[in-house]
C-alpha cells in the first residue's frame, strides 16, 4: 500500500515557522467546498458546513485506501475563505456580516465520481444537512504572505494587522480573500493550543 503526506508534500503551505511572516506562492489545487455566512461562533450553519466536509473527507479516504488503488493518506486540515461584501468593512467586531467558504484539499487522484458515490456513502451514515451543497472546486491562489498564529480565534486581530502592516511596508497591496488554515481540529483542542496559519493574497504596488 502507497502511503501519502501531503503536509510533507507542501510544507510551504502546511509547516509555516512560529513567529514568522513568510512569501508563499500557492499552486493550483483540488477543494471540497462549501459556502455560508454569519458569526461561525453561534452558527449552526458552520457547524453543518465542518461536518459535512470532515465526514465526506474521511468517507473519500477510506475508499481510496480499501479500494483498487490502495493509496493511504492523511485527511488535510479545514481551511476557509473569510469576506464581507465591501471588504473596507470586514471586522473582527462584527463577524455577523462575514462571508465564508470552508474547505478541505484533495489529492489529485480523487475524481468527482469517487466524491458523489462518497456522498452517497456518507448520507447512510450520518445526518448531514450540507452534504447536497459541498462541491469540487479548483482554486490557485499564487502569490501570498502566511503566519502562523496560536490561541483563540477571538484574538486573531493583533497577528491579523501585523500581517497587514507587513505587505504595506513590503510594497504589496491584499487582493482576494482573508484565508486561514486550522491545523488544529477545532473539535478537540483548547482555544489557547488552536494553530491557525493566517494567509492573505497580494500584488505588487
Amino acid at each position: 500500500m502507497t502511503k501519502l503526506d501531503y503536509k510533507k508534500e507542501y510544507p510551504a503551505l502546511y509547516k509555516v515557522p512560529a513567529g514568522k511572516i513568510v512569501m508563499v506562492a500557492v499552486p493550483k489545487l483540488n477543494y471540497l467546498m462549501v459556502d455560508g455566512y454569519g458569526d461561525p461562533n453561534n452558527s449552526q450553519l458552520f457547524q453543518d458546513a465542518v461536518s459535512a466536509l470532515y465526514t465526506l473527507s474521511y468517507t473519500i479516504k477510506f475508499m481510496i485506501k480499501k479500494g483498487e488503488q490502495q493509496i493511504d493518506y492523511g485527511v488535510m486540515p479545514l481551511e476557509g475563505l473569510w469576506w464581507t461584501d465591501n471588504m473596507k468593512d470586514f471586522s473582527m467586531e462584527d463577524k455577523a456580516s462575514w462571508k465564508w467558504t470552508l474547505m478541505i484539499m484533495q489529492p489529485d487522484f480523487v475524481t468527482e465520481q469517487v466524491i458523489e458515490e462518497a456522498k452517497l456513502r456518507a448520507a447512510k451514515k450520518k445526518d448531514l444537512p450540507l452534504l447536497s451543497q459541498v462541491r469540487f472546486e479548483s482554486m490557485e491562489e499564487g502569490e501570498c504572505v502566511q503566519t502562523l498564529y496560536t490561541g483563540p480565534y477571538r484574538e486573531e486581530t493583533a497577528t491579523i494587522i501585523k500581517l497587514h502592516n507587513y505587505i504595506k511596508d513590503m510594497g504589496y497591496n491584499m487582493r482576494g480573500k482573508h484565508r486561514e488554515i486550522y491545523l488544529s481540529d477545532m473539535r478537540r483542542t483548547a482555544p489557547e493550543k488552536l494553530k491557525t496559519i493566517i494567509r492573505q493574497p497580494i500584488i505588487k504596488n
